[in-house]
């Protein structure tokens, strides 16, 4: 299927590794111009070094400064923006008792506040353009109890926000959705760490926990992306789909 990003310029936060380089991989395959941003320059070196013709950006994205400097360093390249994804994330903390209020103001900023910001710099260029995609990777997690409480509470706004901005800029031609992955593994996540840690008990999440019987792969997440990013999804609007093998509990 020809999903007709060529030459569409996009933005992949948090695009170095995982399901996040996987997307820069995925829109590089369709022809896009893709620009990614992470903390590790070495990461991101390596990062130019293997894919090649992508635009990597460093920043520190829990620093509203940092990330107004990076989108301006990415406009200066392009002159413009047609797609954002907003994937950069993190976990962090333990308990809601046991983690400082500095780590719960340190989550929503990388996993929210980087959002809200990108997509507010983004959205003054999709509307000169009359044309415009987001897309938010949140977690199932956002829908339900699991995980870390920092983390948890950082994607359920994420998926609040997706709704009400999509609400807001569909009459200027762009569409706001997001992804909400399940237990995805990877080499640099924690899935493969834990893995390796204990295979036993993982192996017997995965049975007791995900109704697919296995965990899912950077690929998928990617795949569903650049769908939602693309034309053929023109009539979702403000939606956040669950990419997790049947792993959620929540029935809406």
């Amino acid at each position: 299927m020809d999903l007709n990003l060529q030459n569409k310029v996009v933005l992949v936060t948090g695009g170095s590794k995982g399901i996040g380089k996987a997307i820069a991989k995925g829109f590089i395959a369709e022809g896009a111009r893709v620009a990614i941003m992470a903390r590790d320059t070495a990461v991101l070196e390596a990062v130019q070094q293997e894919l090649g013709n992508i635009v990597c950006i460093a920043a520190d994205l829990t620093n509203a400064i940092e990330r107004e400097r990076a989108f301006e360093q990415l406009l200066s390249h392009f002159g413009t923006i047609d797609i954002l994804v907003n994937n950069v994330g993190g976990s962090n903390g333990s308990t809601t008792l046991e983690t400082d209020l500095s780590l719960f103001e340190e989550a929503m900023q990388l996993n929210y506040f980087s959002a809200v910001q990108f997509s507010k710099l983004a959205i003054p260029v999709m509307k000169k353009n009359q044309s415009g995609a987001i897309v938010n990777i949140s977690s199932i997690f956002g829908r339900e109890s699991g995980g870390k409480p920092t983390y948890n509470s950082a994607k359920a706004a994420m998926i609040s926000f997706t709704k009400s901005l999509a609400d807001e800029v569909i009459k200027d031609g762009i569409r706001v959705n997001g992804i909400a992955p399940g237990s995805i593994l990877h080499p640099t996540g924690n899935w493969q760490r834990r893995l390796e840690e204990n295979p036993e008990k993982i192996n017997q999440f995965v049975e007791n926990e995900i109704p697919a019987g296995r965990f899912g792969t950077v690929e998928e997440v990617a795949n569903t992306v650049l769908f939602l990013a693309s034309e053929k999804a023109s009539w979702v609007v403000g939606a956040t789909l669950n990419v997790d093998g049947g792993q959620s509990k929540s029935n809406f």
